[in-house]
C-alpha cells in the first residue's frame, strides 16, 4: 500500500533486486483479502508468483519485512 517513491526507498535501504508492487489504491490488498478496512492498512505480505501466475510462496507479518525468504524462492524458480 506504500507509494512508488516509498517502495523505491525501501528497496534501496534493504538492497532488493526485484520489483516491489505499489498498491497505493489498495486494489490488490482487497483482492488478496489482506486489508483491514477499519484501520486502512494491510497485513505486510510478500507473494512470490511464478511466470505462469501461480503463487509459490506467501510470507506475512514480520517475516515479510525480510526479503531473503522471497529472494531464495525467486532464485529457485529461475
Amino acid at each position: 500500500m506504500d507509494s512508488v517513491p516509498a517502495n523505491r526507498r525501501f528497496s534501496e535501504d534493504i538492497q532488493v533486486t526485484f520489483p516491489l508492487l505499489s498498491d497505493f489504491q489498495r486494489n490488490v490488498s482487497k483482492e488478496y483479502g489482506i486489508i483491514n478496512e477499519e484501520r486502512g492498512t494491510a497485513i505486510r505480505t510478500t507473494y512470490v508468483i511464478d511466470k505462469q501466475g501461480i503463487i509459490r510462496k506467501i510470507e506475512q507479518g514480520s517475516v515479510a519485512i525480510d526479503p531473503s525468504g522471497a529472494a531464495q524462492m525467486c532464485s529457485l524458480l529461475k
